[in-house]
């Protein structure tokens, strides 16, 4: 549904005089919007939230990383090493959704060795401004929040560092096209009160690291996005409550996305728009 049908429908229910809130919105919560209102649905508004399908490998993998990173930069300095870090896979090691113990054990050491050449290829002796530091700030009609891997300072400026461990290299594009990317920029610049401009992809299984600088500009592009959606989103919301039809307001837009949709049991819409996806189909060949 679009702004203008969810704005007849809340008129129509009496309360189109309301006035605006600001909308706390994370990178996640507006991915999930813009892919499929009726996923953000069950995700976010609808309790108790309905039952998830199980876990998936990739997802797997990609936390496991993502927590070994974290500790060894929490490491004292003298104890980093790339060995330390290819350790630190192991400790952190989960096996769900991975087809059969031998497939979990040929990514664990495929995840080892990813950290290890990374690790080999950064400065290691840095110290982080921040790891899994939660950022929070209000940005226009928005309180832009969540959760970013890394903090750099570089020659005192902050620098967004964001780990990925999917199929594919990212491009320049992909870092200059990220709203999550612009969004923990604005939120960090704003709670930390520093500039910070560059967002950076570190794409473990192929060692690439994807740069963009942003203007102001290009941050305020991504801002009125972010708070276009997050209008749409919060009407909804709002208008879910006063006792309007789910279905109206949250309708699905199935695609091949709906293979590895967590909640693809509840949909009927989704099950016919693609065959399930393995819990191991996302792996990186």
């Amino acid at each position: 549904m679009g702004p203008g049908n969810l704005v007849l429908v809340q008129g129509q229910l009496g309360f189109d005089s309301m006035p605006k809130k600001l909308v706390r919105v994370t990178p996640s919560k507006l991915a999930t919007w813009v892919d499929c209102p009726r996923r953000y649905r069950m995700t976010y508004v609808d309790r108790p939230t309905p039952q998830r399908g199980g876990a998936f490998a990739h997802s797997t993998l990609g936390a496991v990383v993502h927590n070994a990173l974290r500790a060894f930069f929490d490491l004292p300095s003298a104890k980093r090493s790339p060995e330390a870090g290819a350790a630190l896979v192991a400790t952190h090691w989960k096996d769900d959704g991975f087809v059969d113990s031998a497939q979990a054990a040929d990514f664990r050491e495929r995840a080892r060795g990813w950290v290890a050449e990374y690790l080999s290829r950064t400065d290691i002796t840095i110290e982080p401004v921040g790891l899994e530091r939660w950022v929070s700030a209000p940005a226009g009609t928005i309180v832009a929040e969540g959760r970013v891997d890394r903090i750099d300072d570089r020659d005192g400026e902050l620098v967004i560092v964001d780990y990925k461990t999917g199929r594919s290299a990212l491009t320049v594009d992909d870092a200059r096209g990220s709203q999550a990317l612009a969004m923990y920029a604005i939120a960090t610049t704003r709670t930390l009160r520093r500039k910070c401009r560059k967002v950076e992809l570190h794409h473990l299984p192929t060692g690439s690291v994807a740069v963009w600088e942003h203007t102001d500009e290009s941050l305020g592009r991504h801002q009125s996005r972010a708070e276009e959606s997050a209008e749409e989103l919060q009407l909804a919301t709002d208008t879910l409550e006063a006792g309007a039809e789910p279905d109206v307001l949250f309708p699905p837009q199935p695609g091949r996305q709906c293979a590895w949709c967590d909640f693809r049991r509840h949909c009927p819409e989704g099950q016919a728009a693609a065959p399930p996806m393995t819990p191991w189909g996302m792996l990186p060949p």
